[in-house]
């Protein structure tokens, strides 16, 4: 028999879909779906708390036209809709007739456990997981799917411990593992790249910062960063290839994807590899070069105008593939900072505290959607 707390696992709650319509439209909408009993090494969690992210809103959007979505009801509960285009139809093949739960992470309190004696050992604690389908009210969870957060934890604190300060570390161990010394981060004055600045800071990493604007120049340099390049300035080129020659930084994590920002790296780090060289080569530098795209902030094509040499690499990078390339016992020492600084490096910050039927809003969405720096939502699934 499981055990369970005062708290009663429902029979059902609510729960977020997204769903492609062979019609040409996505729905978004809440739905009241059974609460399983859980299994001998599983637990039910109450989310107490769960982020947009940006990795989300992929997921809870996909290619659809947010200027044409409009409010409605399904069964008694709120929906929307929106129109998608032909070609993003195309891109969305694969999801159209599947209802896809939306959520990345969350966390929340144990009110019922599985027989097993991890299980058992989270009843009445407060976790965090990373389970997918976490905009919920309830979560069924596998025990290695939950972070057992310090005692007193807000499960406000611990809704975000995994995709952002899991992704930075990461990055900083991506950058040993492949024989770097420093690195380069855009958009960075995001949760994300706050944390990637304390973790730095912490750890003496030499790390570029790009920004977009004065305003988040400043808030960074608020909380320690040194190198810090504003991509609007008229001398950001300059600014950042000298930078890139204070540092020697030749790897990048570029959350932007689309544009040329990411040639504009690989072509500072040739400027500052070239100024080391002793002898000239007509191939450019022998110094490898790489940036990683793993966000898409800019859906944009990405552009190259190849001037950086041959030395150099461009491709994808995400968090879970790399977790599982470590393996288990890197991710739970990193998962294991993360606990231990939760408050201070990975602390993350809500500019607003939404429902789960406020975040089907139209004026709500409009609002999250935009990905504005210094603005991040937090879904309260048991709030009214």
């Amino acid at each position: 028999m499981g055990a369970t707390m005062n708290t009663i696992r429902p029979a059902s709650a609510l729960q977020l879909f997204s769903l492609v319509k062979d019609n040409g439209q996505l729905e978004v909408y809440l739905a009241n779906v059974p609460v399983p009993k859980p299994r001998a090494d599983e637990v039910v969690v109450k989310v107490l708390a769960t982020p947009i992210n940006p990795s989300d809103l992929g997921l809870l959007f996909g290619a659809s036209d947010l200027t044409t979505i409009r409010a409605s009801v399904r069964d008694g509960l709120p929906n929307v809709t929106a129109d998608i285009s032909p070609a993003g139809m195309q891109a969305m093949t694969g999801r159209v007739g599947e209802a896809m739960p939306v959520g990345n992470e969350g966390a929340g309190i144990v009110v019922e456990s599985g027989t097993s004696l991890q299980a058992q050992a989270l009843l009445g604690k407060t976790v965090a997981a990373l389970g997918g389908a976490m905009y919920a009210q309830y979560r069924c969870l596998s025990v290695s799917q939950c972070m057992l957060l310090p005692d007193g934890t807000d499960p406000k604190d611990g809704a975000s411990c995994f995709v952002n300060p899991l992704t930075s570390l990461c990055m900083t161990e991506t950058m040993r593992r492949e024989g770097h010394t420093a690195l380069v981060h855009t958009a960075a004055a995001s949760n994300l790249g706050q944390m990637l600045v304390k973790i730095c800071k912490m750890d003496n990493i030499p790390l570029v910062n790009i920004v977009r604007g004065e305003a988040q120049a400043t808030r960074l340099r608020g909380i320690g960063a040194t190198f810090i390049c504003n991509s609007a300035a008229p001398t950001f080129l300059d600014d950042l290839t000298a930078a890139l020659s204070d540092t020697g930084a030749t790897i990048a994590f570029d959350a932007i994807g689309g544009g040329t920002l990411a040639g504009q790296i690989l072509n500072g780090m040739e400027v500052a590899a070239v100024k080391r060289m002793k002898t000239y080569s007509r191939y450019g530098s022998d110094i490898f070069k790489q940036v990683y795209i793993y966000g898409g902030l800019d859906v944009t094509p990405t552009v190259l105008n190849r001037n950086f040499g041959l030395s150099w690499s461009l491709s994808g990078w995400l968090l879970t593939p790399f977790l599982k390339r470590v393996g288990p016992e890197v991710t739970q020492r990193l998962r294991n900072r993360v606990a231990a600084e939760l408050k201070t490096t990975f602390a993350s910050h809500y500019s607003h505290d939404v429902s789960l039927i406020e975040i089907l809003d139209p004026a709500v969405i409009a609002a999250y959607t935009r990905r504005a720096t210094g603005e991040k939502y937090l879904i309260r699934p048991h709030r009214a």
